[in-house]
């Protein structure tokens, strides 16, 4: 029983270190393959998120199997820090994804969302200029609208009463208040009369299949709805996330006491 907890620290940080190791590997692959911007624009991350969980593994397997007092207090105190970081992670994910709902629209099955309703954090650091061309580049080669164009006879009927998802709404056509006329899904032409309204919007709309509405605010507003619609699960990961890292905490504080212990008993003369 004394033993148990190095033992669960030993195989719980071995776990991790593996995992740290194919993330480092998978970062070096991306750097020296040809990759898409979306698999570039995660290289970096991933590869400083595998050497922090292969030092803090290091770290446990070291202080567990070994039983180095002084490595396994160190492991200790970057556990109790991510957890402390973790705490303030999720009351600050809740409060800048608690505001942004979509608005519903008159005889359509699908919702709008505009920009203004988020949360001034979303919009400064998730969708500025610099993260948007990121964020649009992998909406084009993801090819998110090419579903929407799959039926040549589908009616400007058919398409008000389709079920869009919050990034199908906002990039892949213009917002309804724009008046544009449908041709198909991700064809609209622009009245002879202009614009319903002079939103610039309207004006960013483009029947080029790269393009589309992909400049639009609405766009931008759709990626920030998918963050406020999954702030509930969010929540639930990183609530269960917490109380793992917390009981993996109070195993690695028994496993130090039992290190102490240990090393008592031998400068005592016990076997």
């Amino acid at each position: 029983m004394v033993r148990m907890s190095n033992t669960f620290i030993a195989f719980f940080n071995l776990i991790t270190l593996l995992i740290s190791i194919a993330a480092i590997g998978g970062s070096i692959w991306f750097s020296t393959h040809p990759a898409s911007i979306c698999q570039k624009v995660i290289q970096k991350p991933l590869l400083y998120i595998g050497l922090a969980l292969f030092v803090v593994s290091l770290f446990g397997l070291i202080g567990s199997c070994c039983r180095v007092q002084f490595v396994l207090w160190i492991y200790l105190v970057v556990m109790f820090l991510f957890i402390i970081a973790l705490m303030c992670f999720s009351v600050f994910a809740i409060l800048v994804t608690n505001k942004g709902i979509g608005k519903a629209v008159s005889g359509r099955g699908y919702k709008e969302y505009r920009l203004g309703d988020y949360s001034n954090w979303l919009q400064m650091y998730v969708v500025n200029g610099t993260n948007w061309d990121k964020v649009k580049s992998c909406l084009v080669d993801a090819h998110v609208c090419s579903r929407l164009g799959g039926n040549p006879h589908e009616t400007a009927a058919d398409f008000d009463k389709r079920n869009l998802s919050p990034t199908e709404s906002g990039c892949c056509k213009p917002p309804s208040y724009c008046g544009l006329e449908f041709k198909n899904a991700t064809f609209w032409t622009v009245p002879k009369t202009g614009p319903a309204v002079p939103d610039s919007d309207c004006t960013a709309w483009s029947n080029d299949q790269s393009v589309l509405c992909y400049n639009c605010k609405s766009c931008k507003a759709g990626i920030l709805a998918i963050f406020s619609y999954s702030r509930r699960l969010l929540a639930m990961i990183n609530a269960g996330v917490l109380v793992f890292v917390i009981i993996l905490y109070s195993i690695g504080c028994c496993a130090l006491r039992n290190n102490r212990s240990s090393r008592y008993q031998r400068y005592k003369g016990y076997p």
